[in-house]
């Protein structure tokens, strides 16, 4: 299979995701009778393979694993290409609660911890796989065990040989922002929350100010950084690179759950540039990509004919000093 024109994905602690939906607001204490549950083999590098599947977009997921393990069955079934990397512990399982006007829950748990042999076949398993790729993504938390710079070490082997995006929060993240001055990303998808711990801002603004946000993720440009996707959840997102800054709205959807609809945008980003589209346009796409999501039940991937860019409003914006 050839990547050049296409994707590799990693998902360091990739996950099962359980996703429970109630039949109205959950109760503590109280005993609820579900309405449904879904599984699914899942954490976010693996939702950007899934959505790239999905597009006919050729990708593989690279993940700690065993060969046999049921997870990697179904990746295969679903048409994934995998190259797992055998680990001794149990992959882990994520809950989220959905109650019917969208509000999601999400309880995740730690993983099981990789050692530093397990890591470094990891590290070494993604540079070989990502060799020739259009775009490589890091993507999720890390297992116990990973020292908070994993993403910030993996930066150089990578960007030589392909074009990284990042998508990561907490520790990870900022070990990255640390190390920026020694490799960049060609992208970074922090969300609102994500960007003002990077940059000192009140979370809540940022999401509600596109402006302020653009201005936030101008940081990271100058830092280096290729171009900062920043999703502002019902706001829709925000895209800076160096030749300018926009805002997209998205159109009004009734959301079902949010779980996988950040990894969505972030797909749709890639797949607008694989198209060659130009940077308005790729941000269309992306918002395009994640309100479909956020549609639809669970961690449910749309296809390209439920994705609608062209109801996407998208317009300049003028970046404000810092």
């Amino acid at each position: 299979m050839s990547l050049k024109r296409g994707l590799v994905t990693l998902t360091a602690n990739p996950s099962i995701d359980r996703t429970i939906a109630l039949p109205g607001a959950l109760e503590r204490g109280a005993v609820i009778r579900i309405e449904h549950m879904t599984s699914q083999a899942g954490g976010k590098g693996v939702n950007i393979s899934r959505a790239a599947a999905t597009a006919g977009v050729p990708t593989l997921a690279v993940l700690p694993a065993r060969p046999d393990d049921q997870f990697v069955s179904e990746l295969l079934a679903a048409g994934i290409a995998t190259h797992p990397c055998p680990r001794s512990g149990e992959i882990r399982v994520n809950l989220t609660l959905t109650e019917p006007d969208g509000t999601t829950t999400k309880l995740n748990s730690p993983g099981a911890e990789l050692g530093a042999d397990d890591l470094a076949e990891l590290a070494d398993a993604l540079a070989r796989s990502a060799a020739g790729a259009a775009w490589t993504v890091l993507a999720g938390s890390l297992p116990p065990g990973a020292p908070a710079d994993f993403y910030a070490q993996l930066l150089p082997r990578l960007t030589g040989s392909t074009r990284v995006a990042v998508d990561t929060s907490e520790a990870p993240l900022v070990a990255l922002v640390e190390a920026l001055d020694g490799a960049a990303p060609a992208l970074m998808k922090p969300n609102a929350e994500e960007l003002a711990s990077l940059t000192g801002g009140d979370p809540d603004r940022l999401e509600a100010d596109p402006a302020l946000a653009a201005a936030a993720a101008q940081i990271l440009i100058e830092r280096g950084v290729g171009a900062v996707l920043a999703t502002l959840g019902a706001h829709g997102a925000v895209l800076v690179d160096r030749d300018g800054a926009w805002v997209a709205t998205p159109p009004a959807i009734d959301v079902v759950s949010t779980v996988g609809a950040g990894d969505c945008s972030l797909f749709g980003y890639i797949l607008g540039d694989l198209r060659g589209l130009p940077a308005p346009e790729r941000l269309a796409l992306a918002v395009a990509y994640g309100s479909a999501a956020a549609a639809l039940p669970g961690t449910t991937i749309p296809g390209p004919g439920e994705v609608r860019p062209d109801a996407v409003a998208v317009r300049a914006l003028e970046v404000l000093p810092t």
